[in-house]
């Protein structure tokens, strides 16, 4: 019998998440929504591409949570999605319910289950996904800092003319325009950036980095899909492929880095028992003050939960 992948939101990024899933082969998906015909048309859809992309998984939509019962990994990406000039702090109420919704679900169909929350504002959603479910931090956490990482890594290669399998970048805090890009850390083969790059292109990449889910944005009318969904499926691979991979995921810390009782984005091992490890690395000064304030921005949120 097939693993079970659920992801719950059938908009852009959960599709293209469910897709990414399916195209691995390891897994059957299961696609729900609450709109009827959304999830059963764009699973068929899915579904029927496996001929050409080659690939065995079923991909089914429901409406319901009964056949996602004894999901290995289900990922949430349910919600409203970011307008033009909206934030993603304005998101906090509508989403808040979505995801308590959600989770109350897939805590009764898959007690087991390891909960990957994709939803803005993803930092706050990860705290109400932790609540609601009561379930141990290890299992409950967001993705954030694969995509961040990603269009990072996208703006140095662009910038240098060099290959983007080259760059190793690393970009920690919340998901939003606080985001800490590690300079410090961030090569390309090996060759530190800012021995490639002067220092004010190095800081106008990391601006654009910090404000890249708003340019998207504003070029769209709606949030990004295809990097989110493809950050989502390598979260998944690394947990029920059990990959021991470190990436930069949102995890609940209990005071690593200086922070306390917050979920943020950090480098994480992550496996078949979700984060197995939370790595420090050695940030610089400036680094330090930057994630300091990125907490502080995402603790402002959060409060908002709870007011």
């Amino acid at each position: 019998m097939r693993r079970k992948i659920t992801v719950a939101g059938a908009g852009n990024v959960g599709a293209t998440c469910a897709q990414e899933i399916a195209r691995r082969d390891y897994a059957d998906v299961v696609l729900v929504d609450i709109k009827e015909g959304l999830p059963q048309g764009k699973a068929l859809d899915i579904d029927q591409a496996a001929s050409v992309l080659g690939y065995e998984a079923n991909v089914s939509g429901s409406n319901g949570y009964e056949e996602t019962a004894g999901s290995e990994v289900v990922v949430i990406t349910a919600g409203l999605p970011r307008q033009p000039g909206m934030s993603r702090d304005d998101l906090v109420t509508t989403n808040e319910k979505i995801v308590k919704s959600v989770t109350e679900e897939v805590v009764r169909a898959s007690p087991e289950a390891i909960l990957i929350v994709v939803s803005n504002p993803l930092d706050a959603m990860c705290h109400v996904a932790l609540n609601v479910s009561e379930w141990p931090k290890e299992r409950v956490f967001g993705m954030a800092g694969i995509l961040d990482t990603a269009r990072f890594s996208a703006f140095i290669a662009w910038e240098t003319g060099m290959s983007i399998k080259d760059v190793t970048a690393m970009v920690l805090g919340g998901h939003g325009d606080q985001m800490v890009p590690v300079v410090s850390a961030t090569t390309v083969g090996g060759i530190p950036l800012r021995g490639l790059v002067d220092e004010e292109r190095v800081q106008a990449m990391v601006e654009r980095t910090a404000k890249g889910g708003g340019e998207l944005v504003n070029l769209l009318g709606t949030s990004a899909w295809y990097a989110p969904g493809a950050a989502a499926a390598q979260m998944v691979d690394a947990v029920v492929l059990d990959e021991k991979r470190v990436l930069p995921c949102t995890a609940y810390l209990e005071g690593e880095y200086g922070i306390d009782g917050l979920y943020m984005g950090v480098p994480v091992k992550l496996g078949a028992g979700g984060i197995e490890q939370i790595v420090e690395l050695d940030l610089d000064d400036g680094e330090q003050q930057a994630l300091k304030a990125s907490a502080e921005a995402v603790r402002e949120v959060v409060a908002v939960l709870t007011a």
